[in-house]
């Protein structure tokens, strides 16, 4: 195997013998830049900003699901859980029914308002930062989710309409939310590793994913039953302002700046028609379709059920507390580490292909098992045999970026960028509205739809992943 699937991902090696680079601290910091204001004497650049980022994200998801459930089922006189009336006889209670479906429906307005308004903004963020910096794509999205937490707790505060939740989940769209914070980081990564320690900086980040997420449910859960929801998200407003903080005084920048750099700009938009209208070399065009759409249902089954499983476990037969539920969204951060150390393991001794099937397995095993889950220990079994389903996107980001020459790299990833804002978009659409809509039949149905779905992306990979190994055959063959 030629290199890992994290560094294939992420464009080519500067050259670490550029004389127009110097080292500040322990960064490389190109001419003509101006360093941060502070420095700092550790081997770390992006990786706080990471976990800040995502320990608000992880800490902040599952409470405002929370908070909507209470504030909803106030207003519609609904009592079961603080009456501890929630068993398995009040999964037929039409009060508890009218909560879920307006729970799931106002989910469904907020992703949707943030998703929407963020799709339209990262992809002008993301090329922008290539000229402007990538200081700027990580201190504004984190003070954008910054003024999100403050109007949350506004709302929580002056227990206004749960609409203001929207309000802010569009003003941080506008900022290019946490995903503009993610392509910033690794695009970061990419500007200052050298190839051999690329892959090791890479796995740090997405460990980084996992370990703040984790600690987050944990953290949220607890917190939560002890204090209420108020005081939790005090911290996630620190958090993201501290994030902030950090990349403005202790990120050195990683390119030089283009004083003439535009943010709105029409090319970036053409580079990705070509890209997928090209079909040179033979055959590309094809596979890189093939390998988007894949991406594509992978991510929208693995938004979908995400939006859902807080939900799922608060209601009947369930009925889980804060406390729970927070441990569940821990074991399910723990798979990024899990999937991370599941991938490195198996290509000692698979081909990519054959990583993201089992992948691919370990995930339908896993939504099979929670749909049909009455109890807890079944729940977390299911969260369990999910252990590698997030290691499929690495393989399948890797895929599409040997399909490109490595100038066509930014404009694959800008179209890679679209596809999550519309993967978000579309599971945000499809899972919250089939919820509701199947309660009567099977409560765990969108599971199990799930499920079906990854089938698809599996035999395509597969597929593709037998052509690939035969031509390779093939061409040993005739050498």
């Amino acid at each position: 195997m030629d290199s890992s699937d994290t560094s294939a991902i992420l464009s080519e090696d500067p050259s670490e013998s550029d004389e127009s680079s110097k080292l500040c601290c322990c960064f490389r910091v190109p001419a003509g830049s101006r360093p941060p204001p502070c420095s700092c004497p550790f081997s770390v650049t992006v990786e706080p900003v990471m976990f800040l980022s995502m320990f608000s994200i992880g800490l902040q998801m599952p409470l405002y699901t929370q908070y909507l459930w209470d504030r909803i089922s106030e207003d519609v006189g609904y009592n079961g859980t603080k009456a501890g009336g929630c068993n398995a006889s009040t999964v037929h209670d039409p009060l508890e029914k009218e909560v879920q479906t307006l729970v799931a429906h106002w989910n469904l307005y907020i992703n949707l308002g943030g998703f929407l308004v963020g799709l339209l903004v990262v992809t002008c963020l993301g090329p922008w930062s290539d000229r402007a910096g990538r200081r700027l794509i990580l201190i504004i999205p984190s003070l954008g989710l910054a003024v999100q937490a403050a109007v949350y707790l506004i709302v929580m505060y002056l227990k206004l309409p749960v609409f203001w939740f929207l309000i802010g989940r569009i003003i941080s769209g506008l900022s290019g939310d946490f995903n503009a914070i993610l392509a910033g980081c690794f695009s970061y990564v990419a500007d200052t590793s050298g190839r051999s320690s690329r892959t090791f900086r890479v796995a740090i980040l997405e460990a980084c994913l996992g370990l703040a997420g984790m600690v987050a449910s944990v953290i949220g859960g607890q917190w939560r039953r002890a204090q209420g929801y108020i005081n939790p998200f005090w911290l996630v407003l620190a958090t993201n302002l501290a994030a902030a903080l950090y990349a403005y005084l202790l990120v050195p920048e990683s390119v030089t700046r283009d004083p003439e750099a535009r943010l709105f700009s029409t090319r970036h938009h053409l580079a990705v028609y070509r890209l997928y209208t090209s079909d040179e070399p033979q055959g590309r065009r094809t596979n890189l379709w093939l390998y988007t759409f894949s991406f594509f249902l992978v991510v929208s089954v693995h938004f979908g059920c995400r939006d859902l499983y807080v939900l799922y476990e608060l209601s009947a037969p369930l009925c889980w507390g804060p406390e729970l539920i927070g441990y569940g969204s821990a074991v399910l951060q723990l798979t990024y580490l899990t999937s991370l150390i599941g991938l490195r393991s198996m290509q000692c001794c698979l081909e990519d292909s054959w990583v993201a099937l089992a992948a691919l397995t370990s995930n339908i095993i896993g939504l099979i098992v929670i749909s049909v889950a009455g109890t807890t220990a079944l729940m977390f079994t299911g969260y369990g045999l999910c252990f590698l389903f997030m290691a499929c996107t690495p393989v399948l980001r890797s895929k599409l970026s040997k399909l490109v020459d490595p100038s066509e790299q930014g404009a694959l990833f800008a179209s890679v960028a679209c596809v999550e804002g519309l993967c978000s978009l579309v599971s945000s659409g499809v899972f919250n509205s089939l919820y509701p809509a199947t309660l009567h039949l099977m409560k765990g149905f969108p599971f199990i739809f799930g499920a079906s779905i990854l089938f698809i992306p599996a035999g395509v990979i597969g597929g593709l992943g037998y052509q690939e190994k035969r031509r390779n055959s093939e061409s040993s063959g005739i050498s």
